[in-house]
């Protein structure tokens, strides 16, 4: 897993999956456009929501639970990074959000 930084998922974001992994309550504050959410918990039941064919980039609140989830979707034949800093980082760099 690769920890990418924020611009770099900004730019990659047209692309790649962003997946966003934090529970509703937290993504009601905002989240990027676009993005796929599926709270952590929910991921392994709902694999097969994301093709497996298309980059993923993982989000959560600060990176935390976004690289072991990176992890996860590496070992079932994704290819996954995660964004250093989450979406504090994200909301820093005055990056868009829904």
């Amino acid at each position: 897993m690769t920890e990418i930084t924020v611009n770099e998922a900004d730019q990659r974001r047209s692309t790649d999956r962003i997946l966003d992994v934090r529970e509703d309550f937290e993504v009601a504050e905002g989240m990027i456009p676009g993005a796929l959410h599926i709270p952590m918990g929910q991921l392994q039941a709902r694999l097969s929501e994301m093709d497996p064919r298309v980059p993923v980039i993982a989000v959560c609140r600060s990176g935390n639970r976004s690289a072991r989830v990176a992890d996860a979707l590496n070992g079932a034949g994704f290819t996954a990074d995660t964004m250093a800093g989450g979406m504090i980082a994200w909301t820093r760099a005055g990056l868009p959000t829904t």
